[in-house]
């Protein structure tokens, strides 16, 4: 009676088992094609175009002027050996900073002509 226990137990063990590595082997074809779907309209870059976006985003990045301390909310702390720390910094003004690399990205093309999307799309 417990050996018959026993061997429903492990072929029941066996079968999950089959199972979870089908499961596994289902969801990664699943995101596969949903990664396959959201690429599907995307426009197709060279490497070298890639190159200069992150070349424009990099110059965008590194010419910015991180210094102004007007863009930046710090909460100071007193530590337990009496020492001033910020505990938090913020940088308000990102506007700027995400205008100027959208500015440099969109220097390295020219828009197409194209009609306008609708709600419906």
């Amino acid at each position: 009676m417990i050996e018959d226990l026993q061997n429903k137990k492990a072929a029941l063990e066996l079968l999950q088992s089959e199972t979870n590595e089908k499961l596994n082997d289902y969801r990664q074809q699943v995101s596969i094609i949903q990664k396959q779907i959201e690429d599907y309209n995307k426009p197709e870059l060279t490497p070298r175009q890639l190159d200069d976006i992150s070349e424009a985003v990099e110059d965008a990045v590194g010419t910015y002027n991180f210094d102004d301390v007007d863009m930046y909310d710090i909460e100071l702390e007193m530590d337990y050996d009496g020492r001033v720390q910020a505990s938090t910094i913020n940088m308000n003004e990102t506007y700027a900073l995400v205008e100027r690399i959208v500015q440099k990205v969109h220097s390295l093309f020219k828009e197409a002509d194209a009609p306008e999307e609708t709600e419906d799309a």
